[in-house]
């Protein structure tokens, strides 16, 4: 009788539904993964190492390309860090512009994971879907920075710049006539929360859409329904955080229970999930959609009645306006000494973490004194999550592995780092 042996492939590095460079050795048994082995670092930048070499400011833009669906986020959890070593203190209209635009992150990256995960699992509307929502937030990223992406708009102290009054609009072309451009820019002859709110308005019947598209789709369930269950005890061991661990039932979220910049104030819930399988994650990140779409328009009615300061009016730390750099010879060395050489952040250490749309995203610094960190040791949410694909997929199909990375909702830019 032939002797029966397991099976080894390898998936990926280069799988289109891996979500990044992931090298997954999987042990099968027919069709049945009875081992899956995680290989990672085929995308590792250094960017822990690099940020040793560089001034605080000049690391900033390293953190947008951790988790490059999170942009902003990563950039959150930076500039806590510092002003947490430098005591210093945010002006009140600044915090609410981060959250403003830590939730429209929340939602981008949520919308960039309900497309590829139902493209993942066979469903091919729902990517069109999301990117025509996607389109809106990343017009609210440029409109506010100059980027799409990779927007380097939060600093310690506050935020680059404040709120535009007026939004881009598009210009007549060979593809698009004068009534169709009239249309397109319906929504954007006021200012950037005028378009953010109107943003607001229309995007819970979008989600409606998502859920007509998936929630009660039969195959969808079949894909999802009792794949990858974790226990809430498992969860909590393997250290999951986010959707992750709030789909196994667990209501843990920073914004709730360490509170940073102004979530203390904001008026939201935490979704959990009950069976902790892929469905159930599903359902959190959707209602978590729901609720940013909430906090995003208490920030934009707060910003419109409340003018001020966007970013502290400490020179050492933040460039003093253009204005006054070139009407004072102060301000001029102010300037140029904080391009040149950065800010030096007093000995000491302190770690900083935000609710990233994929869990807990941390940063730790420890700083010797000088204009650069001595050591910054990135906590990324996924790479916890990623340890336990392992487990996820144990005694599942190599289709519902495909699933499992999908539910993890993993960018390895912060994985690999």
């Amino acid at each position: 009788m032939a002797e029966i042996k397991n099976y080894t492939l390898n998936f990926g590095p280069q799988h289109p539904a891996a979500h990044g460079v992931l090298r997954l050795v999987l042990e099968l048994d027919g069709e049945v993964i009875q081992r899956a082995d995680p290989h990672i670092g085929l995308l590792h930048r250094a960017t822990e190492k690099l940020a040793e070499q560089k001034t605080y400011i000049q690391a900033l833009p390293y953190m947008d390309r951790l988790d490059y669906v999170s942009m902003m986020c990563n950039e959150h959890a930076y500039c806590l860090a510092i002003e947490k070593m430098l005591g210093l203190e945010v002006p009140l209209r600044a915090q609410y512009i981060r959250v403003m635009f830590s939730e429209i992150t929340r939602i981008l990256n949520h919308l960039l994971w309900i497309g590829a995960h139902g493209l993942d699992c066979g469903a091919m509307n729902i990517l069109i879907y999301a990117f025509r929502e996607r389109e809106d937030l990343f017009d609210m990223y440029e409109a506010v920075s100059g980027a799409r992406m990779h927007a380097a708009y939060f600093r310690p102290g506050g935020v680059y710049r404040d709120l535009p009054d007026t939004m881009p609009q598009y210009q007549v072309s060979k593809i698009h006539n004068a009534r169709a451009i009239q249309a397109m820019n319906a929504n954007r002859q006021g200012s950037l929360l005028d378009f953010i709110d109107d943003f607001c308005a229309r995007f819970p019947g979008h989600v409606d859409d998502y859920e007509t598209l998936l929630t009660d789709n039969r195959i969808w369930k079949q894909r999802t329904v009792g794949i990858g269950v974790v226990t809430p005890e498992r969860a909590l061991n393997l250290g999951f955080t986010g959707p992750m661990l709030r789909g196994s039932g667990i209501a843990w979220d920073l914004r709730k229970k360490q509170p940073y910049d102004v979530y203390a104030q904001m008026d939201f819930d935490v979704p959990v999930g009950v069976q902790g399988d892929t469905y159930d994650r599903y359902l959190v990140r959707v209602a978590e959609m729901r609720q940013a779409n909430r906090i995003i328009k208490q920030c934009v009615d707060w910003l419109r009645a409340n003018p001020g300061p966007v970013i502290t009016d400490n020179h050492k730390v933040a460039p003093p306006s253009r204005v006054q750099m070139k009407s004072s010879m102060e301000e001029l060395i102010h300037h140029f000494k904080l391009f040149s050489e950065g800010f030096r952040v007093p000995e000491g250490e302190a770690y900083a973490a935000v609710e990233h749309p994929k869990g807990e995203f941390g940063i730790y610094l420890v700083s010797d004194g000088a204009n650069k960190p001595y050591r910054l040791k990135i906590r990324a949410p996924g790479f916890a999550h990623l340890a336990a694909m392992d487990e996820m997929s144990r005694g599942h199909m190599i289709a519902d592995a495909v699933a499992v990375i999908g539910t993890m909702d993993i960018v390895f830019g912060e994985i690999d780092r």
